[in-house]
């Protein structure tokens, strides 16, 4: 089981404090696994591995944007975050997940399982999308075939404490793309950044931003071949916490249902 709550537009600060509550209730057992999906005002994030450089602003400059920076324990370079961007903070154990091999969930099984599921969210509004080999995210471009890839529409970076995750992806809907221009995204310079409505062949088909987050969770449910549950809010999840009681289907449901046992790799 997969629950997810869409928070709507969270300062990061709030954010990052909340992600650091839900990996303590789920290393507890408190809570399962749980996907946050929301949107942050602008800001930078460095990654353990970022070089400085990498921002191309100065500190004045970013001030007078109203863009912040933050340090973070994710891995991976500089990325920025704003409106228009659908942000997931997946909060699971690993080590209740097994790959398609049947051995236990390792962090780059599960990066790969992410980019699956942006994958086939852009697929759904008919954007073709993959991955370069060497390159984490999701890339798209004029074919699927490798060499066609060449602009990014989603980030991906987490962090893994004693087998639960944190941090997640940026993937761009309808943001901003030139206040790109004030970092080397992810430190990449000779690719640009795209987004899903440059993307979309009919704009008709651009969906509105909480309609898009629903989507999102409905693909991570699809990939991970969990059963996907929205949460109505915050406070009916610490509730439920404090209870001790994390929600649960009944194997024996699963199994009527058909439900598979373990996440696949697509």
């Amino acid at each position: 089981m997969i629950e997810y709550i869409y928070l709507g537009r969270v300062p990061y600060d709030e954010a990052l404090t909340l992600q650091g509550e839900l990996v303590e209730l789920r290393r507890a057992g408190r809570i399962g696994n749980t996907l946050l999906l929301l949107e942050h005002p602008p800001v930078l994030t460095l990654g353990r591995n970022a070089d400085r450089s990498n921002v191309l602003a100065s500190d004045a400059m970013l001030a007078s944007r109203g863009v912040t920076l933050h340090h973070i324990n994710r891995g991976g370079d500089v990325t920025y975050h704003g409106p228009g961007q659908i942000i997931g903070y997946p909060i699971f154990d690993l080590r209740s997940m097994k790959a398609a091999s049947g051995n236990r969930l390792g962090p780059v099984d599960f990066v790969r399982l992410m980019e699956e599921a942006l994958i086939r969210f852009c697929g759904t509004y008919g954007v073709r999308a993959g991955r370069i080999p060497g390159l984490t995210g999701v890339w798209c471009g004029p074919s699927v075939s490798e060499s066609g890839l060449d602009r990014k529409i989603a980030a991906i970076g987490i962090h893994v404490s004693r087998g639960i995750t944190s941090h997640g992806f940026a993937f761009n809907l309808t943001t901003n793309l030139s206040d790109f221009q004030l970092i080397n995204p992810c430190g990449i310079t000779d690719k640009p950044v795209t987004s899903l409505n440059l993307e979309v062949s009919d704009s008709a088909r651009l969906p509105a931003f909480e309609a898009a987050a629903h989507e999102a969770a409905r693909q991570f449910g699809m990939v991970f071949a969990q059963p996907i549950l929205a949460v109505e809010s915050l406070h009916a999840l610490r509730a439920r916490a404090a209870e001790d009681t994390p929600l649960q289907i009944p194997r024996q449901i699963e199994q009527l249902v058909g439900l598979p046992d373990h996440p696949v790799r697509a």
